[in-house]
Formats: C-alpha cells, structure tokens, sequence
C-alpha cells in the first residue's frame, strides 16, 4: 500500500505542473488555426547546376529561415518539400507581399576588408548588436507587443547597414566559394574550413595579404548581414593565405560552426528561387477550425466516458479518471516541447485518446476473464494488467513505429499529426499502466469497493475477495 500512495503522490504532483504549465504558457498554434501567410518557394536550376542535390536544397532552407526570423515572426515552419521546394509557413503574418519581398532572391554572400581606422567604432558598433540581439531574444520569448518587436528589428536593420559602412568590397563573393564544412580542432572547439575555385583563390590571398597582421577583420557578409569577422595573422603578411583553402578560427561550438558553413554553402549557390504560390489563411478560419475541433473532441469525450461507465462499471470511472489525467498531461507535454499544434495535430491528440481507451478495455476485458475463471478480485486485477501488458505494449509499438514513417517521409501538417498522436500514445502507456492500476488496487483497499458485482456484472457465481 505504502508503495501505491506513493505513486499517487506523483501522480497527483504531475497534474498540479501540468495544470501550471497550461495556465502559465502559451500553446502555440499553427498557420491553419492562428491564420497567417503560406508561401511555396520553386528552388530553380541553372545551365551550371542542372539538378538540384539535397545538400544544396538544405543550404537554400537555412537561408530562407533566417530571413523569416529578421522577420521577427514566431512559430513560422520553414521545410523543404519534395526535390526541389520549400514551404514557408508565417502564422499571424497577414502581409504576404511583404513576405514575398523579404524571402524571394538568391542570397548574396561577400568577403569584405574593413576600412582603416574604424577599429573602435566597428567595436561600439558589434556591442549595440549583441544588445539589440539580446533584446530580439527577450522580445520573442516574452508577452511583448509586435510594435516592440519590429522597433528592435528595426534598430537590428540599421546596425547591420552601420556596420557594413566600415567594409569595402573585395571582389570576393559566394560565386568563387566551392565549399565550407565544419571541422574540428581535436579540442572542443570547432572551425570551419573554406575551399574556393581558383579565381577565388587568388583574390582571397589578396584580401588576406592586405590584412594580415594589421588588427582589421575580413568581414563575412550574407545578405547585407555580417555572420563572422576573423582576423589574419601576421605571418601572412607576405603572401596572404594562399592554395584556395582558408580555416575560419572562432572557437565555435560543433553546432555554430556547422551553422556557419551551411549559411556559406547557402550563399555560395547561384541558384535563383522563385515564389510559386502566396496565399493567406484567414484568422476567422482559423478561430472556426479551433472551435469545430474543441467541439468533436469535447462530444467524442464525454462519449467514450459514459460508454466506459456503462459497460464497465467501477473500472470504467477509473479509466476516466485516467483519461483525464492524460489529457492534462499530454496537453503540457506539447507545451513544454513546443509542439506548434495544428488541425490534423489535434486530430492525432484525439485519436490518442482512442488509444489510450483501447489499453483500458485490453486490461478490464483480461480482468473480467480472471474472475469468471474463479480467482479472486485483487489477483484478477493484477493479472488483468500483467496478461494485457503485452498487447498494449505490441500495438503501442507499432502505431509509434507508423508516427516515425510518417514524420521521417511525411511533411508539413502531416508531420504535426505524427508528432501528436506519438506524444499521446507514450503518454497513454504511463496513464493506462500506471495511474489505472495504481488507482484500482488503492479502491480495492476499501471493503465496500471489494465487490466482483462492481467490476464483472451479471458473474455466474460470487467471488470472494
């Protein structure tokens, strides 16, 4: 018994987070149910690149995604579909033209030398940025209003064109940059290797030849934006760094640096994209959707609570016990997680339910033919859970192994319904193994519970407990 209540004081612990974790934090909602613009980027080919790899596609992605976030815009989806496309999801952006001027375009990467002189204003101008960066991070994490949120985007914009003043051109873009790859130092730092063609060899030695040893960065520009500053080192002031290879030192973690070299990859493509389709998801379709699943998921509930009652009896308002306790839980879990929840996400969260109901009936069913074979209550109940454990755990395996094929090879709001229904069945598998047994056998420890009537109606015989 000692080891029941303290599973219930778990239990109970983690209905009092979960109902915390709800009230306190947003759940974020998708295009489909917070409205917003959804756009579909054609990556194109060129008489130099006939086909699009998926490295390259990737490369395009990652560039798209950081012009969405200078958008300032949260929860957006930026995914690659099919071979040679992307789809751009901008909940609660209802300007697509906008959208469409910010995320059409190749990107345009360039290797800039900084001016002389301008060491000490290019490091008040890099400290306003870390700030204004800084600020951009609370802004989006925080309650703020989106006229807060553009005002700092706004500074961001006119730190950026502060900053890119200090640099002229070298005549050394992404178009001679042929490769960039995070590489390791044997440490825990990371850099990243840079490979050019020959006459991006040539004019990076140049570049560096003018600045090594001198104090000044070479400036790495993507898009107007500097992403990195490295200095050259004195020893080649000679002949600059010369054989078309260059390492980026800066200490970089595996990821950063990885970040790096697939933001230079990106802008190393000359592959022009074209914005194929641009449409607008309504905020009053949005609230519809909301309100209809609320609905359906609500009437389908309490359906499936008063059958467990009905059929059931006694184990049946423990079922709903858990079931309810599962939805909570379930329902912090996409919280916490950041599940961006979408119509065919709730539908998966629904249909979890389902699930979970379906290990309740796999136990009680057992639990019903241990006492008609003439055991006793408490042992009925125990080897109701112990037989049904192997099919709740064989068909729970299976539908996780369907969530994965369908996240792996689905995309978009398909990926969404993967996610759901596989947070709901591992969730459903605690519920219905742990918070149903534990509260069955804690009633079974009241005499006026003990009764087979109350758990198997119409027994052939009476079973004493």
């Amino acid at each position: 018994m000692q080891k029941q209540r303290s599973i219930l004081a778990l239990i109970f612990v983690l209905i009092v987070a979960a109902i915390t974790v709800i009230v306190t934090m947003p759940t974020r909602l998708g295009l489909d149910l917070q409205g917003g613009s959804q756009l579909t980027i054609q990556v194109k080919t060129t008489p130099t690149i006939p086909k699009i790899e998926p490295g390259m596609l990737e490369a395009v992605r990652r560039i798209v995604e950081n012009r969405v976030n200078g958008l300032g815009v949260s929860e957006s989806v930026v995914q690659t579909v099919g071979e040679s496309q992307i789809l751009v999801q901008l909940p609660g952006v209802n300007d697509p033209q906008q959208a469409e001027r910010v995320l059409g375009g190749t990107a345009k990467l360039d290797f800039r030398e900084q001016l002389q002189g301008t060491e000490t204003q290019l490091a008040i101008e890099r400290q306003l940025q870390q700030e204004l960066l800084a600020k951009q991070t609370e802004l989006r994490t925080g309650k703020n209003n989106e006229a807060a949120i553009k005002e700092n985007q706004a500074a961001l914009k006119r730190s950026n064109e502060a900053i890119a003043q200090l640099y002229k051109s070298s005549g050394l873009g992404g178009e001679n940059l042929k490769d960039a790859q995070a590489q390791p130092t044997g440490g825990n730092d990371w850099n990243v290797a840079l490979r050019f063609d020959t006459k991006g060899g040539e004019l990076f030695a140049e570049l560096t030849k003018n600045l090594a040893g001198t104090g000044r960065t070479l400036g790495i520009f993507l898009d107007e934006r500097m992403i990195s500053s490295p200095v050259v080192g004195v020893e080649f002031a000679q002949t600059g760094i010369t054989g078309g290879n260059a390492v980026i030192q800066g200490r970089f973690t595996a990821q950063e640096a990885n970040d790096l070299g697939v933001q230079l990859r990106g802008g190393a493509l000359p592959v022009p994209v074209e914005i194929i389709e641009n449409r607008t998801v309504g905020a009053s379709l949005g609230r519809d959707s909301i309100q209809s699943s609320v609905n359906a998921g609500i009437g389908g509930l309490i359906l499936v609570l008063i059958f467990m009652i009905g059929y059931y009896r006694l184990p049946g308002v423990i079922a709903n016990i858990s079931l309810l306790i599962y939805a909570l839980l379930t329902w912090a879990a996409f919280v916490l997680l950041g599940v961006t929840l979408t119509l065919p996400g709730i539908a998966g969260f629904v249909l979890s339910i389902g699930m979970a109901v379906d290990a309740n009936v796999l136990i009680f069913e057992r639990t019903r033919e241990e006492l008609r074979a003439g055991k006793t209550l408490y042992r009925s109940v125990e080897s109701g859970f112990y037989r049904a454990f192997s099919s709740i755990l064989d068909g729970n395996v299976t539908t996780l192994i369907a969530c994965a094929a369908l996240f792996w090879l689905g995309a978009g709001l398909v990926k969404g319904f993967a996610v759901t229904l596989a947070l709901g069945v591992v969730v459903s598998m605690f519920t219905a193994l742990t918070c149903s047994r534990t509260l069955l056998l804690v009633v079974l420890s009241f005499p006026g519970f003990r009764k087979p009537e109350l758990f198997c109606p119409n027994l052939s015989k009476t079973v004493n407990s």
